[in-house]
């Protein structure tokens, strides 16, 4: 099952849930979607912070 976090009412949903435009994911578990948002800013940091 995957699982995606929803950015209009900010929780966790499974698949069948708000349009793909309107979230983020797949995510391989429910606590890796409860978590996209500090993933994506985690990963915004790394990228910021790369001297490339």
């Amino acid at each position: 099952m995957a699982w995606y976090y929803c950015l209009e009412h900010q929780l966790v949903e499974p698949e069948l849930g708000c349009p793909n435009s309107e979230r983020m994911g797949p995510y391989e578990s429910e606590a890796a979607a409860d978590a996209a948002l500090k993933t994506a800013h985690d990963r915004n940091e790394t990228f910021d912070g790369d001297d490339d």
